[in-house]
């Protein structure tokens, strides 16, 4: 292996200028996907419940299939299922899990073929009744060009790391026109990390992708809602303490998602048919009540409206998450955020009436209770506290709902965080024992460099270039990696790019040494294969960063 390509290249104002041109690039691809992908589904919507060739706006809740509604979603998440099965089965589940393992574990290369079959498995999945989002798959798919891109342009893996992130958010930036949100998810989802290498491109990604918002989409707010009242502090007390409730809910619905999940797994057959069994969920709770069925993005505006019948609110509570967890818990192709955003926001509406009946002196106003419902169960589900109060206030445009959205939001973030070990978007990967991060700490290996820990040795000029090298001025994060993805112990130390002059060596164990140092645990390595085992771990923590 060449020296030149076992290193990574630094970031530079230069290249972060370079990163961030390409990330605004893939940011208008990304809206113009955004934008098809809202049409796919509309038209596939169309041929499904009511025969006919058009891109118009349609909602399955108007159909008149009667019974034979039940087939439509078994067929479509049977052609989802022989698209995993035959295509790639990197297109199942909801898009931000699986790019947080992409990072993790293999140097944020997503395969291209994925930018044109999540968008279609998705499109096909939700176009044929899912309950799901279109949020999740344009998330995939703009993380997924945006590795691409990375892996054509030969760059280091934490750079294609900063455009596959800015890639998914810019994707979110573009569906909703959300952009602080979108900015937010990366850093608590995906990077977890605040540093103008990354978070500059990201930014300009997501500013981007909320132009092609305005520009394809329009400019009124997603979730358009009566403006709400600045709360009292009785009332603001109220919404707090909702919170509470709603992330054990959050926690419930986590749990029960891979509750499903395993017992899918525990069928004799093919995965490639789960799909299609749990879409007779979904036909049959559809043909019950068929505003189950689809996006449900209006669904989502009613319950903002805070005038909605009892009876649609327990079926959108309750029924909506039947048919969600079963299907999600299948396999398929969809995303989270308006299904959690729809039954939060019941929930909400549900408890605001019931303390409006039976505590009126409190002041409470129902449009509120729906917005904190939907913003609190994503929170406590997805652990994106940030994430979760911005969008809401970005989709709807309440200022008024700030302090509100603060309370809950957090009282459920802290309900979830203590019952469950993982969120709905890490548990999967867990599992699967990848460890991923809960918090955002500085990373002790990016705070200094490999001239501070070498073994000095005398100079002389590199002998082979087939070394294992790494440079003074690197970061011990830059090692850490390339022992990890080496499978070496020690790697020779040159002078710098223009003096390619041996000055040391740097092993594993004097590194992953400091390393527990700095984190106040002391430990000796001693066996070559549990050093090198700490150093996969090390490399790990650098892409996780």
């Amino acid at each position: 292996m060449s020296l030149t390509n076992q290193r990574r290249l630094p970031f530079n104002n230069k290249r972060i200028f370079y990163l961030s041109i390409q990330a605004m690039v893939n940011a208008v691809v990304i809206g113009f996907v955004a934008k098809a992908l809202v049409y796919l589904i509309d038209l596939i919507t169309n041929l499904s419940f009511y025969g006919r060739f058009s891109f118009t706006a349609a909602s399955p809740a108007n159909h008149h299939l009667g019974w034979m509604v039940i087939a439509v979603p078994i067929i479509g998440s049977l052609i989802v299922g022989v698209m995993a099965r035959f295509g790639s089965s990197a297109i199942r589940g909801h898009g931000i899990p699986e790019a947080m393992e992409k990072i993790i574990l293999d140097d944020s290369k997503i395969p291209w073929i994925i930018t044109f079959l999540k968008p279609l498995s998705a499109a096909i999945s939700i176009g044929t009744g899912g309950p799901f989002g279109a949020e999740g798959p344009i998330i995939a798919t703009g993380g997924a060009l945006g590795s691409v891109t990375g892996q054509v342009a030969h760059i280091s893996s934490d750079e294609r790391k900063v455009l596959l992130a800015a890639g998914a958010c810019a994707g979110m930036a573009a569906m909703f026109g959300s952009p602080l949100a979108a900015v937010l998810l990366a850093i608590e989802l995906l990077l977890f990390e605040f540093s103008p290498k990354s978070i500059i491109p990201v930014a300009l990604a997501c500013v981007m992708g909320a132009g092609m918002h305005l520009w394809l989409f329009g400019t009124v707010p997603v979730f358009s809602m009566p403006p709400i009242p600045v709360p009292s502090g009785t009332a603001l007390v109220v919404y707090t303490l909702t919170g509470l409730l709603i992330g054990l809910v959050a926690g419930g619905i986590t749990w029960s998602v891979y509750a499903v999940e395993d017992l899918f797994e525990r069928l004799p057959i093919h995965w490639m048919w789960w799909p299609a069994f749990g879409a007779i969920a979904v036909g049959v709770v559809g043909y019950f009540a068929p505003y189950t069925m689809g996006v449900g993005y209006d669904n989502i505006r009613q319950l903002l409206s805070g005038h909605v019948p009892l009876t649609l609110i327990l079926a959108l509570c309750f029924l909506k998450y039947i048919s969600w967890v079963i299907s999600l818990g299948s396999g398929t192709s969809g995303g989270t955020l308006a299904p959690l955003f729809t039954i939060g926001g019941a929930l909400g509406l549900l408890l605001g009436t019931l303390l409006v009946r039976y505590f009126p002196e409190a002041g409470i106003n129902l449009e509120t209770t729906a917005l904190i419902g939907m913003a609190a169960l994503f929170a406590g589900t997805s652990r994106a506290l940030l994430t979760a109060i911005v969008f809401s206030l970005e989709t709807t445009g309440q200022l008024n709902g700030l302090l509100p959205l603060i309370g809950a939001c957090t009282t459920s973030y802290f309900v979830s965080f203590f019952f469950m070990k993982g969120s709905i978007m890490t548990e999967k990967i867990l599992r699967r024992g990848v460890d991923v991060s809960d918090s955002y700490e500085p990373d002790v290996l990016r705070g200094k460099k490999v001239s501070a820990l070498y073994t000095p040795s005398d100079g002389h000029p590199l002998a082979a270039a087939n070394n294992h090298v790494v440079y003074a001025g690197d970061q011990l994060a830059t090692a850490a990696g390339l022992m990890g993805r080496l499978g070496v112990d020690t790697l020779t130390v040159l002078k710098d790019e223009e003096d390619t002059q041996v000055i040391g060596t740097i092993t594993a164990g004097s590194l992953m040494k400091y390393y527990w140092e700095q984190k106040g645990r002391k430990q000796e390595f001693h066996s070559p294969r549990t050093t090198r085992k700490l150093m996969v771990q090390g490399r790990r923590l650098s892409h996780k960063r």
